[in-house]
């Protein structure tokens, strides 16, 4: 395991997972908590969870990683992604990590990866929050066809920050110029591009798991999403609210797609009580 960049706030800890040497971020004592980001242009774990991260810490051990092909993990030399490579990684990550068991909270692709991964290995999982979730299928939007199809350029980064939030007042040419810098540093759009290439419904089918399998997730689960989401539709929310037998939901008005970011302290909040809810030990129900 390597230690933090202070040059670089994005870039922290690396630990070889699955065989794919990953950047990931680690603070706190306590619960293990693995965030896992969304998939926008230029993305890292730390973009995405950078304005909660620090009151998650003082209740959990937070554990945040760049998944593969995003942020500053490695990015091998004709690496296929895709569910079953991210989940390896994230199970491998944890394994490396000595951690039997830990709660997942999944940003949009991410939701779709912690499903993945309850589905696949529910011992693994103690509590899921999905926020502003992918994981089930939908009729791409258009805000979502923007992400997964961005062409680097300032212009094109400042319409996905207007599709991203509905709070105008954090979308700034500064921050358009901050992301698009991001989004072009080397082997980043080569990667991005490469996972969601044009037509794109096939990626929301690809990302999507089975309505039976979630069904059958028996994990207490916290649904969160925005009222104004562009990008992912809230319609997603309340499926899985009705396919998840131990789920609740929590909507936030005058919300987009950056729940975390838009309403950052009672994000933290809500999500730090549901996880505190269980105990180190909370026995996995039996699926229904």
């Amino acid at each position: 395991m390597t230690e933090p960049c202070a040059a670089n706030p994005e870039i922290a800890h690396s630990i070889d997972a699955a065989g794919l040497r990953t950047n990931y971020h680690d603070r706190g004592s306590g619960a293990p908590v693995l965030l896992i980001h969304g998939s926008g242009p230029g993305v890292s774990a730390w973009a995405n969870w950078r304005t909660v991260m620090p009151a998650l810490a003082e209740r959990a051990r937070v554990i945040a990683p760049d998944m593969a092909g995003f942020g500053y993990s490695e990015r091998p030399v004709g690496f296929v992604y895709g569910m079953d490579a991210w989940v390896r990684q994230a199970v491998g990550l944890l394994d490396a990590l000595q951690i039997a068991r830990a709660d997942l909270v999944g940003n949009s692709f991410g939701g779709a990866l912690a499903l993945a991964l309850a589905i696949r290995h529910p011992e693994r999982v103690r509590r899921l929050v999905l926020m502003g979730s992918v994981g089930v299928s939908f009729p791409i939007t258009p805000g979502l066809d923007a992400v997964w199809g961005y062409e680097p350029s300032v212009a094109a980064m400042r319409a996905l920050l207007d599709i991203f939030a509905f709070d105008r007042t954090l979308v700034s040419d500064e921050l358009a110029q901050l992301r698009y810098e991001a989004s072009i540093r080397p082997g980043f759009q080569e990667s991005f591009a490469a996972m969601f290439p044009a037509p794109r419904q096939r990626w929301v089918q690809a990302l999507a798991s089975s309505e039976a399998d979630i069904r059958r997730i028996p994990h207490e689960t916290l649904i969160v999403h925005g009222r104004e989401d562009q990008v992912i539709p809230l319609e997603n929310a309340y499926r899985l609210t009705a396919l998840l037998a131990r789920a609740q939901l929590h909507v936030y008005g005058r919300c987009g797609h950056w729940t975390q970011i838009e309403h950052a302290a009672r994000f933290a909040r809500l999500v730090g009580d549901f996880l505190a809810e269980a105990g180190p030990d909370e026995p996995l129900p039996l699926p229904r």
